[in-house]
């Protein structure tokens, strides 16, 4: 399963930006729209209201057969037995993750140097984040990764690659011939109004048509 998953528009939710009243709701529309992959993300919320919205949108995944990631917390991955787990490069290292997940479930590791993908894919990381490709609100402490870099990434692993940071329609045509395998998007798809035309635009952009 994990072979066969489309990471060409891979969402990361945020609470804080969203233009819908819930996250659940968020993550629908974004899905409707075209996202290919939900990463939950929640940096300033209690584990109990982390779970329980959790919960909430795994059903929303699930109904639509989109993989559910969840941003660094192994404890509510595995809670909620999501698909997989997101992680940087100080938390639990890739190769601890996958003795306790298992073959099946997915890991993602960010990385912003060829050093650091490498040994990410090594360590057996499903696929990576690379970024910051651009200064953004969402990560203010990311590091800006080059597009050399980003190119030498792409030559070195095998593994699949989504871009982050401050990709929106403006700067997603930057990453169409540069195999890579997605763009990882925020507020592009969360903050605006129309989510699932956002959500569409970005994607049409990413295959090669016009938004």
């Amino acid at each position: 399963m994990k072979s066969e998953i489309d990471y060409s528009l891979y969402l990361c939710t945020d609470r804080e930006l969203m233009s819908t009243p819930t996250v659940e709701e968020s993550v629908e529309q974004a899905i409707q729209g075209g996202c290919t992959v939900i990463q939950l993300r929640e940096k300033n919320i209690p584990s109990r209201l982390f779970y329980d919205t959790a919960l909430a949108v795994k059903k929303v995944t699930e109904h639509y057969g989109v993989p559910l990631i969840i941003n660094d917390r192994l404890d509510i991955a595995l809670a909620v037995d999501a698909d997989g787990v997101h992680v940087g490069q100080s938390d639990l290292p890739c190769g601890v993750l996958r003795r306790i997940l298992g073959e099946e479930k997915i890991i993602g590791v960010s990385a912003s140097t060829l050093e650091e993908a490498v040994r990410a894919e090594k360590d057996g990381a499903d696929y990576l984040g690379v970024g910051a490709m651009y200064a953004t609100g969402t990560k203010t402490d990311a590091a800006i990764v080059s597009m050399e870099e980003l190119h030498a990434i792409r030559r070195a692993v095998q593994i699949p690659i989504v871009v982050i940071g401050g990709i929106n329609r403006k700067t997603a045509p930057a990453f169409c011939k540069t195999g890579i395998d997605g763009l990882a998007v925020v507020s592009a798809v969360v903050a605006q109004p129309d989510i699932r035309e956002a959500a569409r635009g970005l994607l049409q952009i990413f295959q090669g048509g016009n938004p």
